[in-house]
């Protein structure tokens, strides 16, 4: 099977339905940087080792991707978001948190290989979640996407800080002059 079909050498590319829209949709915009936010937690993962979350967060990502891939202008059926996966993050930081000192500073990404991993998840999310959040001014999500999403955002900061200190490096605080 060939990967290349040549239909997107116009600028436009297929919705799931059928749809053609230009490249530079805001939809495309949305579904593409929650790829691109998918690539990122797989080097995370790679990072850290196997991470079951972080598998299960990548699965997340994909079924917001097909959401947002998909044509809103017909009945599709895609997979869902649960509040399920967001309270499963939010348990995941609960726990890291009880082994983690009092966040007194601003801290920037750095320190670690696996912590400046986790500071790129978590500003490529912010993106993701910016993007999802125009795009349902102009076509209603599912607002669970974009709860997942910020959600999502703050359990990779709450990682950051946990891998620094698994890992025994030293936060990098940020001081004003």
């Amino acid at each position: 099977m060939k990967i290349y079909t040549k239909t997107g050498d116009d600028g436009t590319t297929g919705l799931f339905g059928g749809k053609r829209v230009s490249k530079d949709d805001l939809r495309i915009e949305a579904y593409g940087t929650v790829d691109e936010l998918n690539s990122f937690v797989g080097g995370l993962a790679d990072h850290d080792g196997d991470n079951e979350l972080l598998t299960s967060v990548q699965h997340r990502l994909f079924t917001i991707g097909s959401s947002l891939a998909a044509d809103p202008d017909k009945q599709l059926i895609t997979p869902d978001i649960l509040p399920a996966d967001i309270e499963a993050l939010e348990a995941a930081m609960d726990q890291m948190n009880e082994g983690l000192p009092e966040l007194r500073h601003f801290v920037l990404p750095g320190g670690h290989p696996a912590v400046s991993a986790a500071h790129v998840c978590r500003t490529v999310c912010r993106r993701a979640e910016r993007r999802c959040i125009s795009l349902n001014r102009e076509s209603p999500l599912d607002l669970l996407i974009v709860q997942y999403l910020n959600r999502l955002s703050d359990y990779f900061f709450v990682l950051s800080r946990h891998l620094a200190h698994s890992h025994g490096a030293d936060e990098v605080k940020w001081y004003s002059r």
